[in-house]
């Protein structure tokens, strides 16, 4: 126990440079608590003003919390998001963070993650490549990625990149903890192709066997397969299937475990989502956000094939 509540001081210090005068919030939910509770008890080890608030458990990625959780976020120096499903891509997180609150969401985390892989990383090298990414996607018009024998094609033209480095100095500096990655929201309804996911789902797990993803005009139509079939459930009928994201990997140290908060930071893959995008530059509320990891594929951006990993 000792040893966990030393690396979560650790990660308060070096991750959010924690100060004394910071007032420390931790949201988690039942399937977390006792992860959470490390990191509340760091806090107040720390001479933090530090509170845990625990809410029922969400039902999918990009739910909003209880709207007094989501008002104690906006009073709060530093928010550390514990829970089972992602808070980042909410209108909670994204208001929290306007109001000037530096928030790590730590999605479906687990204690083999805060000892090994993503949260080991060289940082400085994350922040590093992470950046390097976000140049090209600001720069980029047009993206093209290839697997095997799929290719899915969308504009990018006039969004901006998104860095999440997992480290946070700033007033409302947000990302994933652990992290390494650069993400933009796509151009929704300019997205068309197919395109194979052979790393895993969120809400899903690894994929031991890949599907392909058709989509036509910024909307999932078709995906292959039982996993499939599960991922256009978890997405609804609605704005659910709509195009949100494409995400690089930047992480050298990140494994590929089943739990995308580390496998969408794997150098090397690629990631789309589906879903809600409007925190970060999209257009799309949706109440859910479905990330698919995609191993070592072509890249292109704007013509030019772009080296991951």
């Amino acid at each position: 126990m000792r040893k966990l509540i030393q690396l979560a001081k650790s990660i308060l210090n070096n991750n959010l440079q924690l100060n004394k005068m910071d007032q420390l919030l931790i949201v988690t939910d039942s399937e977390l608590m006792n992860i959470a509770e490390y990191f509340y008890q760091a806090g107040v080890e720390m001479g933090n003003e530090t509170l845990l608030t625990k809410m029922i458990t969400r039902s999918k990625s990009g739910e909003e919390p209880p709207t007094v959780v989501g008002e104690a976020m906006k009073s709060s120096d530093v928010v550390l998001c514990i829970t089972k499903h992602s808070l980042t891509h909410t209108k909670a997180r994204k208001q929290a963070s306007l109001s000037g609150a530096r928030i790590a969401t730590m999605p479906g985390i687990t204690l083999d993650m805060l000892q090994e892989g993503a949260i080991l990383a060289n940082y400085k090298e994350v922040e590093k490549l992470t950046y390097e990414y976000c140049e090209l996607l600001d720069k980029g018009e047009q993206v093209t990625i290839i697997k095997e024998h799929t290719s899915l094609s969308f504009s990018i033209k006039g969004r901006k990149g998104i860095p999440s480095t997992g480290v946070f100095y700033e007033r409302g500096d947000s990302g994933n903890l652990p992290s390494g990655e650069s993400y933009i929201a796509p151009i929704e309804e300019s997205a068309n192709g197919k395109i194979m996911i052979d790393g895993s789902i969120s809400g899903i797990g690894i994929l031991n066997e890949a599907i392909v993803l058709t989509i036509k005009n910024g909307r999932l139509i078709e995906a292959s397969g039982a996993k499939g079939k599960h991922l256009l459930e978890l997405l609804g009928e609605g704005k659910g299937r709509t195009i949100a994201e494409l995400g690089i990997g930047t992480n050298r140290s990140a494994r590929l475990t089943g739990n995308v908060l580390e496998d969408e930071k794997v150098a090397g893959t690629v990631h789309i989502a589906f879903g809600s995008n409007k925190s970060f530059g999209g257009k799309t509320e949706a109440g859910v956000h479905i990330d698919c990891v995609i191993k070592e594929p072509k890249l292109y951006i704007d013509g030019k094939e772009i080296r991951t990993g």
